[in-house]
């Protein structure tokens, strides 16, 4: 837990935090620790609380940021595979094709007026 008393006296030790059965102890200017500090109090939390909750929000982050490049990835070699086994449509039959859906959006509309 990281404490007030545990912040540390020097102009850049922020002290240790436990998390669990884990201490992570790291610098930090004296002037963002207090201000960090008095923006966690201003919210009725102490800094360990918000520092932990921080540091699960970017491994949350990182964990999407990693699963959605490899769906990404897996679609783009769907596609690739598509391609090359032929499987493609021309750019005008995609254009065409969007025409007509196009014009009978617009056929629907005017009806309804």
């Amino acid at each position: 837990m990281l404490a007030s008393n545990d912040l540390g006296d020097g102009p850049s030790s922020l002290g240790t935090t436990t998390l669990g059965e884990a201490t992570f102890t790291f610098q930090v200017d004296e002037t963002l620790k207090n201000a960090f500090s008095q923006a966690a109090q201003d919210r009725d939390r102490n800094s360990a609380q918000l520092l932990r909750e921080f540091m699960q929000a970017y491994v949350q982050q990182q964990r999407d940021e990693t699963e959605h490049e490899a769906w990404f990835r897996r679609q783009v070699q769907i596609g690739l595979d598509s391609a090359q086994s032929g499987r493609v449509i021309s750019a005008e039959d995609v254009e065409a094709r969007f025409a007509a859906k196009r014009a009978a959006t617009q056929r629907r509309l005017d009806a309804a007026k």
